[in-house]
């Protein structure tokens, strides 16, 4: 298969353009080989968050304990990833002395590697929540905890794709989804409490639901910050894209 590119990084100046007289000179095809190699680690640290999300709300909503205990588990998949890109970007910049805009992406791509851990960090929270609600019936459809999943599942792929093609323009209308969830997560609170209120037995299972949702709020705004960076190494403004 072959490994995804983003438009300009070839085109960047030399790496090690600086170093002192007499040091070793790295060479650009060095470079790039470990620059692709940390993108193939962002690209499925996303596609890994993407999928636990995803799993997430499917073991929530099929009453799946164990289904949930697995998304929980396997948290561990994105904290390796996690790892190994912050580790290989420590060791690119430490061989390598990229020069100004190298150093800039590759500090880009170790904070989006944060985002994408702690994005998963909240899929499994949103777990726990699904394995404490298996033992209730469903309380109005899970108060449309669903579509709200599926948005940020979305929006994590959206703004993966945005970053492999450096498309700043993508990243800003991935951001403008936040708008949405927190729409949605305004209502499913709101619902929430009106529940409550209706029937105490509500309580627990809707307090789970509140727990879930606030979650994946969360995993949206850490989309938000991605594309924040994303503008910034397109564009060299800084942007607060959630005003």
């Amino acid at each position: 298969m072959t490994e995804p590119t983003i438009p300009g990084v070839d085109a960047l100046p030399t790496s090690g353009a600086h170093l002192p007289p007499g040091a070793p000179h790295p060479t650009r095809s060095t470079y790039d080989r470990e620059l692709i190699e940390v993108k193939d680690h962002i690209l499925r640290m996303g596609s890994l968050v993407e999928r636990q999300i995803r799993a997430a709300i499917d073991a929530l909503v099929t009453h799946d304990a164990e289904a949930a205990l697995r998304v929980i588990i396997d948290d561990r998949l994105i904290n390796d990833v996690q790892r190994e890109a912050t580790a290989l970007i420590a060791l690119t910049i430490a061989t390598q002395a990229p020069v100004a805009r190298d150093l800039r992406y590759l500090l880009t791509l170790d904070h989006v590697s944060y985002e994408l851990e702690r994005m998963g960090d909240h899929a499994s929270s949103v777990a726990k929540q699904a394995r404490k609600l298996a033992p209730f019936a469903p309380v109005k459809e899970y108060v449309k905890l669903p579509q709200l999943g599926e948005i940020v599942a979305e929006q994590v792929r959206g703004i993966i794709r945005a970053l492999v093609d450096n498309d700043q323009d993508r990243a800003r209308e991935v951001a403008k989804l936040d708008d949405n969830v927190d729409a949605l997560y305004h209502l499913i609170f709101a619902d929430c409490l009106d529940l409550m209120r209706e029937d105490p037995a509500n309580v627990d299972p809707c307090t789970r639901i509140l727990f879930a949702a606030h979650y994946l709020e969360r995993i949206g705004d850490r989309v938000t910050n991605i594309a924040e960076d994303i503008v910034f190494l397109a564009s060299g403004e800084v942007e607060d894209l959630n005003p």
